[in-house]
């Protein structure tokens, strides 16, 4: 489960004439922070960056961009409407890769490839497949048939390769023959696709990888035959569908993996040994430069190990480099890099409590730490093997920044990372191949998103996207009503800090007494108090500042549980959800109370997804202490969650009855007696209308009473037209009227 985090933007006030936010201008005006480039990619030969911008009359309209380094000069490389003048019809498949990918409300071009040769760009759109020509500025279509998924040019781009009807197919570019690599793709066999567990919840959207000269691709091959049909009612506004999908809820049997190797020119495949033991995850796949070898991370059912194993291409033998192994659970990294002509490789690994890096032999002998201390980094950057360095991204100057350090390989700088991003707040970036440069995504909370191109030292070369607030610049009207955030900390109960922010009425008088909006999520895998533009990658949420303005406190708190601090901090939810995280959230609440400025009695509470979820769990375990709050599309029923998600948390239902009752607000519901607004869309496929339905007999059976809103078609992110808008309004009103006239 990935969040759907709701965070707060906010700008230095300008003597301007100011307009007030709405929520239609939130949700449906377009996008208040400025064009915001994504999709950002350096052409191989390090001259120009590409990237996908909407449209000026449609946010969710995507076309392809190109920034030419060398003269400065932006340019349309690509229009979608005139490839797409009408939106095609997804089919199902396409429909359910990007309600995994978050890109289900995009439309356009959503996903592009450069050729190595940096001659061609390769994107899909419309249901078909287009090989762009830079010299001609021509999309030429691909024979691939109708809806190919997953396309990709292949390393020394003589190939195009891509999934339709469940089999992996490629076309030899020169020729233009496509060739058909597998043939069982049907029913419940799917190759060269990522199952569902792995879009949702491990990162991975392939399911096949190409070995680095064009020889061979290593295919994953998935049966989910075992997998249970769960049958879905989802309602619309003009009909009703009953969905039948296999879907491996929490303690049911998951698909079976096989890992293959083919040639791009056909034949029959060959298939690696996973071991014994089938009740596995593929988490990741990748091949050795040498294309000589390759390899894979498979995890047991349990989560407890993981085993990083190298497998000759051509005999299939195999040797295990890695092994991990954790009392809770493994976290899925993207660490892996060989370096040293293959001799050596770069492993992330959270043994020692943080997220930290390791150089190991190609033997798998560990050499020393490239990093230690009691911080974390969150990803390997870049390696430049010349200058003998690192690049990572972490907080280690402050917990919620996210900033770029280089760490010498050798090891001599493992406990004092020198920092190379310049500007307090949060840097996602992008290297360059050879690392001599990066793409910087910047933003902090005065600073909507800037892109750059900087120098590995991170000296500034020239702007992609400056996004400067001036009178031309959407936020212009709004922004001298927007306001700063402040940061601070208080202790959780075993004395680790709790990061929090605070937005305060721009008009704020601390001899009044406020009512409070806080919102939160609660869950792993996210982070909300962060130094940026709204989150931490500069994606604004102006709800937090919508609801300032309408004379509330906003304030939000990074719970245990949630990531970026560390295992000591995460783990203290293994097996029991729903206590470390409420406690943290009341310890906040508690502080709100200390306040002067602060009415105590006036305190709501707001989530969506595992923050939907911790409002149920609040309100049962502390309506002493809040006067209601809104639920949206929360997980009630663990069991009712996918498998790989639920059980690295909770292990399977059948090894932790108690842990799964405890972690439900069902057991807590005597001590729901503050107002609830229940909120569900009734099409959601991730977490299911049913978690809903469930709560609202519970609650009706106790003669509790509560709100309902439900929202008919809508999936987990209630993306239909006017369905953000209404939600929004929808959470205002509550809090206008039941917060506000609490007593």
């Amino acid at each position: 489960m990935r969040a759907l985090v709701l965070a707060a933007l906010m700008v230095v006030a300008l003597p301007v004439s100011a307009e007030k936010l709405t929520i239609e201008r939130i949700f449906d005006g377009g996008n208040l922070g400025g064009p915001t480039p994504r999709g950002l990619k350096i052409s191989p030969d390090g001259t120009r960056v590409t990237f996908l911008r909407a449209k000026a009359d449609d946010q969710f309209q995507l076309d392809l961009w190109e920034y030419n380094i060398k003269d400065h000069t932006t340019r349309l490389l690509v229009d979608s409407k005139k490839i797409e003048p009408k939106a095609k019809e997804l089919s199902d498949e396409e429909k359910a890769r990007r309600e995994r990918s978050r890109t289900a409300g995009l439309k356009g071009i959503i996903s592009y490839q450069w050729s190595p040769d940096g001659k061609a760009l390769l994107f899909p759109i419309g249901g078909k497949l287009y090989l762009y020509d830079v010299a001609s500025a021509q999309p030429h279509e691909l024979a691939t048939g109708d809806d190919p998924i997953d396309p990709k040019i292949s390393p020394k781009g003589k190939f195009v390769s891509y999934v339709r009807d469940q089999n992996l197919f490629v076309i030899d570019i020169a020729t233009g023959k496509a060739t058909q690599l597998t043939h069982d793709g049907k029913g419940t066999v799917h190759n060269a696709e990522a199952e569902f567990v792995a879009q949702e919840e491990m990162h991975r959207f392939t399911g096949y990888w190409w070995a680095p000269d064009d020889s061979t691709i290593a295919f994953e091959r998935f049966d989910e035959k075992n997998v249970p049909v769960t049958k879905r009612t989802e309602l619309y506004a003009d009909r009703t569908e009953v969905i039948e999908q296999r879907y491996p809820a929490a303690g049911d049997p998951n698909v079976e993996v096989q890992l293959g190797l083919v040639a791009p020119t056909g034949g029959e495949a060959r298939w690696i040994d996973l071991g014994k033991d089938k009740d596995i995850y593929l988490v990741r796949v990748e091949w050795v430069p040498d294309s000589a070898h390759v390899t894979y991370q498979v995890m047991p059912r349990s989560q407890h190990q993981l085993d990083l194993k190298i497998v000759d291409a051509k005999t299939l033998a195999q040797r295990t480099l890695v092994s991990e192994h954790s009392k809770t659970w493994i976290n899925v990294l993207d660490d892996l890099k060989f370096i040293d002509d293959n001799q050596s490789f770069v492993w992330g690994s959270e043994r020692s409590g943080y997220h930290h890096l390791y150089l190991y032999g190609i033997d798998g002998k560990l050499k020393h730490a490239i990093s230690k201390g009691d911080w974390n980094l969150d990803d390997l950057l870049a390696v430049d093997e010349k200058a003998g360095l690192a690049y990572v991204s972490s907080n280690f100057d402050f917990v919620p920044d996210r900033q770029v350090y280089s760490l010498k390989l050798d090891g001599s700088t493992a406990e004092k990372p020198t920092r190379v991003s310049q500007g307090d707040g949060s840097h996602h970036v992008e290297f360059s191949k050879d690392a001599g440069f990066y793409i910087d995504g910047y933003s902090n909370p005065t600073t909507p998103l800037q892109v750059s191109i900087r120098k590995n030292d991170g000296s500034f070369v020239t702007w992609i996207e400056e996004n400067k607030v001036d009178e031309h610049h959407p936020l212009w009207k709004y922004k001298d009503d927007l306001v700063q955030p402040t940061f601070g900390s208080i202790k959780a109960s075993d004395g680790q800090d709790l990061y929090y922010k605070v937005y305060k009425p721009k008009d704020f008088d601390p001899s009044k007494k406020y009512p409070v909006f806080d919102t939160y999520y609660g869950g792993p895998t996210a982070q909300m108090v962060a130094r940026g533009w709204g989150d931490d990658r500069g994606t604004g949420d102006y709800f937090a500042q919508y609801m300032a303005q309408q004379g509330f406190i906003v304030f939000t708190l990074d719970n245990r549980g949630m990531e970026r601090r560390g295992r000591k901090f995460s783990d203290v939810i293994y097996r029991t959800l729903g206590v470390a995280e409420v406690e943290d959230q009341l310890a906040g609440v508690k502080w709100l109370k200390s306040q002067p400025w602060v009415d105590g009695k006036r305190i709501g509470v707001f989530g969506w997804s595992y923050g939907g979820y911790m409002t149920t769990m609040m309100l049962a375990k502390g309506s002493k202490e809040l006067a209601g709050g809104v639920a949206v599309a929360p997980v009630t029923d663990w069991k009712l969650y996918d498998t790989f998600y639920t059980e690295r948390y909770l292990d399977r239902p059948q090894d932790n009855a108690e842990g799964y009752k405890k972690s439900a607000p069902f057991d807590w519901l005597d001590g729901l007696t503050s107002p609830l607004y229940l909120v569900h869309g009734m099409a959601d496929d991730n977490v299911l209308f049913l978690n809903s339905t469930e709560l609202m007999a519970a609650l009706q059976k106790r003669g509790t009473q509560f709100q309902l809103m439900t929202y008919p078609g809508g999936k987990h992110g209630l993306a239909l037209p006017g369905q953000k808008a209404h939600v929004f309004h929808l959470i205002a009103n509550f809090f206008e009227t039941t917060i506000k006239n609490a007593h």
